[in-house]
């Protein structure tokens, strides 16, 4: 499903110099033995996932669908990014599916939970929260908020049933309410960290709340998983886009720059940004993930990448084929100059663009050009995707040797925060 091609990396790389150590590590990654190893749970679970909890989630979609305008997913980080990439790549940016998925627990700004309260309030609507532990602080801000409004609003007994609540399956502060209230609950696999979380019922819930299906999903990571589960850095596509990623960073690279040619993916290269940035960024090492949406962003950040510093290693997901084309009409005044693309598509546009700018950032702005190719954008292909991108940052953070799963740098600003809000013990 996704082609790795090399050709535009002006460097050759000796992929035999790197045989050695990609074995090595498929080995530990196979036999769990790694750092981290005890949050390998997502390497094998588009193939054993739970069938049970798979129908339920179907089932429970079903009825927010039928019953609700809403659903508002409560949650941060992994908790919310795969599940709204998805959402966007699929349905794209603007539809008219119900129920509209609307996100919050992410973010602290007062206005932005304004607007959404604001715009909620007087309509039936849904929450599923996520949390493993259920304390994260501005996830339980927003979902207090939201269930005190749904308590309010249809009474304890009728909360209950608007509230879903995915979080760890024994302990912790939502799994106890959950309990106490009743709430439908999913799981949150004790072996899968937040950011490996999107075919858990983290992400599978709210997808199929919005009309997706998590079935061909689901086949396109089991596919991936099949794909991606040899060390052969000739046949596994993941492993070979983790080792150019490393030979680039130690060959001075600083930041790998995700681009796609569709704004329906730039929740996706949200998502990525946080795979990789909180896998890899620890001990004094790693590329820092960015990302950019062409042609859009050629127009702000274009001169920088041509011209600026030559830190960039560039990563080009590209959709050969559109899912929706849309013809270019002739003007008899031709006052814009463009009737000679009378008849052309935007499809076809597009693509020239991404040729063009792909030979510019090569030849002459000197920038190594990875370009992930994928026929067409589908269920099956997302979930192909994601699987493959989570696969390669395994082996990309082992070949910089640091742990993949953990991520102890993020609890200094929450410790920071705690003592200057004042809560006991900080």
């Amino acid at each position: 499903m996704i082609k790795v091609n090399d050709k535009h990396l002006i460097t050759k790389i000796d992929y035999k110099a790197y045989e050695n150590k990609v074995n090595k590590i498929h080995k530990m990654i196979d036999e769990k033995s790694g750092p981290g190893n005890d949050y390998l749970g997502w390497e094998k679970y588009p193939t054993n996932f739970d069938k049970e909890e798979f129908n339920s989630i179907i089932k429970y979609a079903k009825y927010v669908q039928k019953n609700f305008d809403i659903l508002v997913v409560c949650g941060i980080g992994g908790s919310y990014l795969g599940a709204r990439a998805v959402i966007e790549a699929i349905n794209g940016l603007h539809n008219d599916h119900k129920p509209e998925i609307i996100f919050l627990g992410q973010t602290f700004s007062s206005d932005y939970l304004h607007e959404v309260i604001a715009h909620i309030k007087n309509k039936n609507f849904a929450v599923n929260v996520i949390s493993k532990s259920g304390t994260t602080t501005e996830t339980s801000i927003s979902f207090r908020i939201l269930k005190t409004m749904l308590e309010k609003k249809l009474g304890k007994e009728g909360a209950k049933k608007a509230i879903f609540a995915t979080t760890d399956k024994e302990k912790g502060a939502l799994r106890t309410l959950a309990n106490k209230e009743g709430y439908v609950t999913f799981n949150l696999p004790k072996d899968i960290g937040g950011r490996y979380s999107v075919f858990t019922a983290v992400g599978l819930f709210p997808i199929a709340c919005a009309g997706i299906n998590i079935e061909a999903l689901m086949e396109g990571a089991k596919q991936s998983q099949k794909d991606c589960s040899k060390s052969s850095l000739k046949t596994n596509p993941a492993y070979k886009y983790a080792v150019i990623r490393d030979y680039f960073y130690k060959k001075g690279k600083s930041a790998e720059m995700f681009i796609t040619y569709e704004p329906r993916l730039v929740q996706l290269g949200e998502w990525f940004k946080q795979l990789f940035g909180e896998s890899e960024g620890k001990e004094g090492k790693g590329l820092l993930p960015v990302s950019a949406t062409f042609s859009t962003d050629l127009h702000s950040l274009g001169q920088f990448i041509q011209e600026g510093s030559k830190i960039l290693l560039e990563t080009t997901l590209f959709i050969k084929n559109p899912n929706h084309d849309v013809l270019i009409p002739n003007d008899k005044n031709n006052l814009d100059e463009l009737n000679y693309l009378t008849g052309k598509s935007l499809g076809f546009v597009n693509e020239k663009a991404f040729q063009g700018t792909l030979k510019a950032h090569e030849e002459v702005g000197k920038n190594p050009n990875i370009v992930l190719e994928v026929e067409k954008l589908d269920e099956f292909a997302l979930g192909y995707i994601m699987y493959f991108f989570m696969k390669t940052c395994a082996m990309s953070a082992y070949l910089l040797k640091v742990n993949p799963f953990n991520q102890p740098g993020v609890e200094v600003y929450k410790k920071n925060m705690f003592h200057l809000l004042g809560k006991k013990g900080y």
